[in-house]
């Protein structure tokens, strides 16, 4: 395998992904996936997570119609190995690609990705316009307003969970703490 570089990974991101709310979405899943890495005791995957998060959407803005399919041609472009790929693919399953979630870090990936958008709609909301200050009670009252978010699936992000073996309120929960991981890094890294 080619070692993939995050420089590498953020310079094919920008070159098919132009709008800031992608990349900051894309920057926010790669947080999230670090973390978990960490958090779930896969602290020497923690990069190769984290590059998966970074690139799970890669083809998502300018190919909308073909998601997940379109993936491998992009990754292609910087070798990425198989693992990448079928992690890229993996994520959409179900609404766009065949490719199922089978190890952990696909699972983490499948169900955090709806959820971090939802997490993200609702920190907007807040007067602190963060998650550093939300607690699972807040987020389960926008979670069960379909109307709120109505873009990000409730049913991806539960079957994210029951996928895992965990109750909704763990990943709901846990999905918080893993976005107050990267927050900081993200808004940093937007300001440039």
């Amino acid at each position: 395998m080619a070692e993939i570089t995050r420089e590498t990974a953020m310079e094919l991101l920008r070159k098919y992904n132009k709008e800031e709310f992608h990349i900051i979405h894309a920057l926010t899943v790669e947080g999230v996936m670090r973390y978990f890495a960490k958090e779930l005791g896969y602290g020497d995957e923690e990069e190769f997570w984290g590059l998966c998060g970074l690139l799970h959407d890669v083809d998502f803005e300018l190919y909308p119609e073909e998601h997940c399919k379109k993936a491998p041609e992009l990754l292609a472009e910087i070798d990425a190995d198989e693992r990448l790929v079928h992690a890229v693919c993996s994520h959409g399953y179900g609404l766009c690609s065949d490719v199922e979630p089978l190890c952990e870090m696909e699972k983490i990936l499948f169900a955090t990705d709806e959820l971090t958008g939802l997490i993200g709609a609702a920190a907007r909301m807040r007067p602190s316009k963060s998650v550093m200050d939300m607690e699972l009670s807040s987020l389960k009252k926008k979670y069960k307003d379909k109307r709120f978010a109505a873009g990000c699936s409730r049913d991806v992000i539960q079957t994210g969970a029951e996928r895992l073996g965990w109750e909704l309120d763990k990943l709901l929960e846990q999905t918080i703490y893993a976005m107050r991981s990267c927050e900081e890094s993200v808004n940093r890294e937007i300001a440039g």
